[in-house]
């Protein structure tokens, strides 16, 4: 697989050589990625191909299913997050995920933003008022709630219950956000609200995100990496794997021949 020259940077997160197995089932086959700080990577492919174990890797999400198993490393500020001494955490706290499906917890709008930072050990009440408000600030909410912070968050809206998730991951400061096609359940409205999102929040965090949506992709991503049979085909800049893809296989996708 070849990198775009720009694409050979110091990486925020870099795979090397990284397998994955369920069982017996060779899912993930020596990826070798780049995640840019900063920017917005795009995880695409048909379903099945390895994009959403991929995602869940970068924060060992995937230690919660059984019988699994990962070779080759990960590394994220120095460090391979597979070594034994990894601080699963902290690593949770600084790369935070916003799954497909809203999953707001059965409290208030306030107590789901007030969560992580609480849990920390945080009780300073002044400190914690102004980490919400700043998180739903941040994730484009904090008109639509600041006059029932105190109302149960499953009153909200789907799209409404997507960005306070966002805002719940927001909270704890993570330095990388990752996306697990965030705009699969939501209407039109709601994920143009959400890709507004994305595009503000590379400003300060490093984003990966899942989607089958190709022009979502290429609205929101710098980078693009293609996946197809638990194999990274392509990867590079966005613009050039939609407009000058360098496989016949990306190209295959990118048109609808299969997907």
């Amino acid at each position: 697989m070849e990198m775009d020259p720009a694409a050979i940077t110091t990486p925020k997160i870099k795979t090397e050589n990284l397998n994955f197995f369920y069982g017996g089932f060779h899912a993930l086959k020596n990826i070798n990625l780049n995640v840019h700080e900063m920017q917005v990577t795009a995880l695409i492919g048909p379903s099945g191909c390895g994009k959403s174990t991929l995602i869940r890797l970068f924060n060992r999400m995937s230690d919660m299913t059984p019988k699994t198993r990962a070779e080759g490393k990960i590394m994220f500020e120095g460090g391979n997050i597979f070594d034994a001494k990894t601080d699963l955490v902290k690593l949770r706290r600084n790369i935070g995920m916003v799954f497909q499906k809203p999953n707001p917890f059965p409290k208030t709008i306030f107590q789901n933003i007030s969560y992580g930072p609480e849990i920390q050990g945080c009780k300073d009440k002044d400190f914690i008022y102004h980490r919400v408000e700043e998180s739903l600030k941040k994730a484009a909410l904090w008109d639509d709630v600041k006059t029932r912070l105190h109302s149960s968050a499953l009153g909200m809206s789907g799209g409404q219950q997507q960005r306070l998730c966002i805002a719940r991951a927001l909270a704890v400061e993570p330095k990388v956000i990752l996306f697990d096609e965030p705009c699969a359940s939501l209407d039109p409205i709601s994920t143009a609200k959400i890709e507004e999102l994305i595009l503000e929040l590379k400003k300060n965090y490093t984003i990966l995100i899942v989607t089958h949506n190709m022009q979502q992709a290429s609205r929101v991503s710098d980078y693009t990496a293609f996946m197809y049979l638990g194999n990274l085909i392509e990867f590079g800049q966005t613009d050039r794997v939609f407009t000058v893809p360098k496989d016949k296989k990306t190209e295959e996708y990118l048109s609808g021949v299969f997907g």
